[in-house]
């Protein structure tokens, strides 16, 4: 078995049968690190050292107690942690100059839950810089790059999380979604991303980008891996008021082959097919609902008439939000002096500034948070009529590093057909579906809140029938 090849669900079966154990399989993926990384750029620390430990202790748990499996869901998995998440004595940067030296005192809640479910931290993964980007380019420690095509980029702001576990650096890695963060690197890289319904998974101690935006996803190779995660980081947080007490699934229970999806009832928004979607892009998007009829579903034509608004209302509210959190970044109480701020950054605190001052806050913000609201309305009003709905995730394939950076409204527009769902605070899952000149191609399998069950049972079957997530890159 290439134990550097191997999805969740076959590493936790080899380490359960002693085919070999958590030191062997952690040292695998750090030897791949430090053979490929110099090329790709994917993690901002690895902790070498810290990592074995962790792994040693692992084994010594696997020796000892024959029930440990069912205690500790994700033991001795190697995991590559987004730089946004605080993890306790391990240095935390949220991509960034300002805090470069920053470690964190405590963990995050979805770090501890990790943790406590056995995981193995291999290192902090690069990002666009405190989340601001669709790239990965935004990085102030130098852009990641895509296993697919090295001249490309892996998408953002998760960029590096996406790009290590397409790269066989590690099993699983964490990541946050704003208005695309996880879906659209997934999407880049051939990978399973999750966007949860906002509260699902606690955002304590988590660096904010727009706090009534963020949501606490992560990025693996399969869905039952991708089930397997959230079974452990969702759930109610004392710490965190956003997060709903509502009893989290066994969600990997829904993933029966032998359950169909007859009557499943797909959506296709107009307003996500639109001219200026790449025709490829599009093909295989309606290509993969046309094997979801195949296998029983049913599929209708839905509108969301305020789609056209979304990227206006998101550059809006979320620059205003960003404003406030980054205030706090002043260089006086912690961190560097505010000159150390990347372009996008000061972008992006300018226009949250702007909107929020005396005399524009009425015209501005107070619209785009009407705005919000009849988005979300739309995506409720369909949820009426339809299961789910299927739309392209990007609509471009991965675009070439370098080709966006001086025409911001061009980057922006890299999550029109993403952000919308997280101004709605409903789920989405991306899932790849084929390839385009060997670039990969995924789409968004999106339905209303707290349905995350239902949409790995869908993404599941189609996983089942396409394997899509076999196709490595050569890197």
């Amino acid at each position: 078995m290439d134990i550097n090849n191997i999805t969740i669900k076959n590493a936790l079966e080899g380490l359960k049968n002693k085919d070999f154990s958590s030191e062997e399989l952690t040292s695998k993926y750090l030897e791949r690190i430090k053979k490929i990384d110099k090329e790709l750029n994917a993690f901002i620390t690895v902790d070498e050292e810290g990592a074995l430990n962790q792994a040693k202790k692992v084994d010594e748990l696997i020796q000892s107690d024959e029930d440990i499996f069912e205690e500790k869901k994700l033991i001795g998995i190697p995991f590559g942690f987004k730089d946004l998440y605080s993890t306790k004595d391990l240095k935390t940067t949220a991509g960034s100059k300002i805090i470069d030296n920053y470690i964190p005192p405590y963990d995050a809640t979805a770090t501890k839950k990790l943790k406590d479910a056995g995981v193995v931290i291999i290192g902090k993964t690069n990002e666009d810089a405190w989340g601001h980007g669709s790239s990965g380019e935004n990085s102030d420690l130098g852009p990641t790059r895509n296993p697919y095509d090295l001249t490309r980029v892996p998408g953002g702001s998760s960029s590096g999380s996406a790009a290590a576990v397409a790269a066989n650096e590690c099993l699983a890695a964490t990541g946050t979604d704003t208005g695309s963060s996880v879906r659209l690197p997934a999407a880049f890289c051939n990978l399973v991303g999750l966007k949860p319904t906002y509260g699902r998974v606690s955002r304590y101690g988590i660096i904010s980008m727009a706090s009534s935006f963020d949501t606490i996803g992560h990025i693996t190779k399969t869905v039952y891996d991708n089930a397997k995660i959230l079974e452990v980081t969702a759930g109610r947080d004392e710490f965190d008021s956003t997060t709903p007490d509502i009893p989290v699934p066994c969600y990997t229970t829904a993933l029966n082959e032998n359950q169909g999806i007859k009557g499943l009832r797909i959506g296709i928004s107009k307003e996500y097919y639109i001219e200026g979607v790449d025709k490829d892009v599009e093909s295989l998007t309606l290509k993969a609902v046309k094997h979801f009829e195949s296998m029983g579903a049913v599929v209708k034509n839905v509108s969301l008439p305020h789609t056209g608004y979304a990227m206006s209302c998101y550059y809006i509210l979320v620059p205003a939000e960003i404003s406030s959190n980054l205030a706090r970044f002043d260089g006086i109480r912690f961190g560097k002096t505010r000159d150390q701020f990347g372009n996008e950054a000061k972008r992006r605190i300018m226009l949250g500034t702007y909107v929020l001052s005396s005399g524009y806050y009425d015209a501005y913000y107070e619209k785009a948070a009407k705005v919000r609201t009849l988005i979300k309305q739309d995506f409720e009003n369909v949820f009426k009529e339809v299961d789910v709905l299927i739309v392209p995730s990007s609509p471009t394939l991965p675009f070439k590093i370098g080709e966006k950076t001086d025409d911001p409204l061009q980057m922006y527009l890299s999550d029109i057909f993403m952000c919308p769902i997280n101004i709605a605070g409903i789920p989405s899952l991306n899932v790849p579906c084929g390839f385009v000149e060997s670039l990969p191609v995924g789409m968004q399998i999106i339905g209303p809140q707290f349905s995350e069950e239902l949409l790995y049972k869908v993404a599941y079957k189609y996983e089942q029938e396409t394997e899509y997530y076999k196709i490595q890159p050569k890197i």
